[in-house]
C-alpha cells in the first residue's frame, strides 16, 4: 500500500543537535491480555506526553518491546504513533533488529514518514561482529536511508565502547549520537568530555539522570521518562536552571522508584505507572510477566514521593 510523503522538510543534522535533546520518552506499546496491539490507543499516550512537557517520542525501543514486533505490525506502529505524534514532537524510530538489511528494509518501509533520527541498536543475536563490520552497519543503514541516527548501546554481549562509538561518530557523520544505556557514570562522563561538539550523549541509566544531567549529557532516553515524563523534565530543567536543590529532591525520588522496579518486567511495569496517571491499563507481550498485586503495592508507595 503506498502512503502519502510526509513533506514536511527534515531537520538538519545541526538544527538535531540543538534540539534533540531533554526529555525524550520511549513510548510503550499498548497490548491487551492476548498481546494485540491496540492502536486506538497510541494516541490518548501521544497526548499524555506531550502534556507532560517532553521534548521528543522514540517508539519501538526496547521499554515499547520493539523487539517483539513482527515487520508489518513494526509499519504500521510507527505510522499511526507518527500520525497520533502530528508534528507535536521530534519523533524517533528504534531498530532493534539483527541484519543491516533488514533495518534498512524497515525504514524504507516508513520513509513515507517525517522521522528525526533512527535509534539504532548493534546486532543483539550470539554472532558478534568486528568493529570494522559495525561501522559498516550504522554506514550502510545510513546512506540507504539518509535519516540521522542514534547508536543504542545497550546490548550486553555486544557493547560498544566508547572508543568504538567515537569511531563510528567520526567516520559516519549521519551518526549523530548516542544513547548510553549501561555502564557507570564514569562512561558517562567520559563521552561527554571526549564526545565531538556535534554529537549528541543521552543518557539511558534511570538511577543516574541527575548526575548525567549535572555532567553536561544532552538529554535522556529511558523507562522512567516514559513512565514519569513529567517528574523527568522537572529534573532536567532543574539542574539547566542550576537548581541542584529541587534536582537532588528529583533524582532521590526518582531512585526510590527505580529500586522497586524489576528490570525483567520493566515494560509491564511502566505501563501500570502511566496507568496510575489516568492512561488505559495494558500488558506486556508473552512471555514477559504482567505486574504482580505486590509489586503493584510497592509502586504505588514509591510513587507517593513524587511530584506527579
Amino acid at each position: 500500500m503506498d502512503h502519502p510523503v510526509d513533506t514536511a522538510p527534515r531537520p538538519s543534522l545541526a538544527d538535531l543537535r540543538k534540539t534533540l535533546t531533554g526529555i525524550l520518552p520511549p513510548t510503550t506499546m499498548p497490548f491487551d491480555r492476548d498481546g494485540a496491539l491496540v492502536f486506538s490507543a497510541l494516541r490518548e499516550q501521544m497526548d499524555f506526553v506531550v502534556a507532560q512537557g517532553a521534548h521528543g517520542v522514540v517508539a519501538g525501543g526496547s521499554t515499547g518491546e520493539g523487539h517483539t514486533l513482527g515487520f508489518d505490525e513494526f509499519v504500521r506502529a510507527m505510522t499511526e504513533t507518527h500520525d497520533a505524534l502530528g508534528g507535536r514532537l521530534p519523533f524517533v524510530v528504534g531498530l532493534i533488529v539483527n541484519s543491516t538489511q533488514e533495518a534498512i528494509a524497515r525504514v524504507r518501509a516508513i520513509r513515507h514518514l517525517n522521522i528525526a533520527a533512527l535509534q539504532i541498536t548493534p546486532v543483539h543475536y550470539l554472532f558478534k561482529p568486528s568493529e570494522d563490520g559495525t561501522v559498516r552497519h550504522f554506514r550502510a543503514i545510513h546512506e540507504e536511508t539518509g535519516i540521522p541516527i542514534l547508536i543504542y548501546n545497550v546490548i550486553p554481549w555486544n557493547y560498544l565502547s566508547i572508543d568504538l562509538m567515537l569511531r563510528i561518530m567520526r567516520e559516519v557523520p549521519g551518526v549523530i549520537g548516542m544513547k548510553q544505556s549501561g555502564g557507570d557514570l564514569k562512561s558517562v562522563s567520559d563521552l561527554i568530555q571526549r564526545v565531538d561538539p556535534r554529537n549528541l550523549v543521552l543518557s539511558g541509566v534511570d538511577s543516574l539522570l541527575y548526575p548525567a544531567f549535572a555532567l553536561g549529557a544532552h538529554g535522556s532516553i529511558s523507562a522512567l521518562t516514559a513512565a514519569v515524563p513529567g517528574v523527568c523534565v522537572k529534573l532536567w530543567n532543574a539542574v539547566q536552571r542550576r537548581d541542584f536543590d529541587t534536582a537532588l529532591a528529583l533524582h532521590r525520588g526518582l531512585n526510590t522508584l527505580w529500586n522497586v522496579i524489576p528490570h525483567e518486567v520493566l515494560p509491564a511495569c511502566v505501563k501500570y505507572i502511566q496507568h496510575r496517571q489516568g492512561l488505559g491499563m495494558y500488558y506486556p507481550r508473552a512471555p514477559m510477566d504482567h505486574v504482580s498485586e505486590d509489586l503493584r503495592r510497592a509502586i504505588d508507595g514509591a510513587l507517593k514521593g513524587l511530584p506527579l
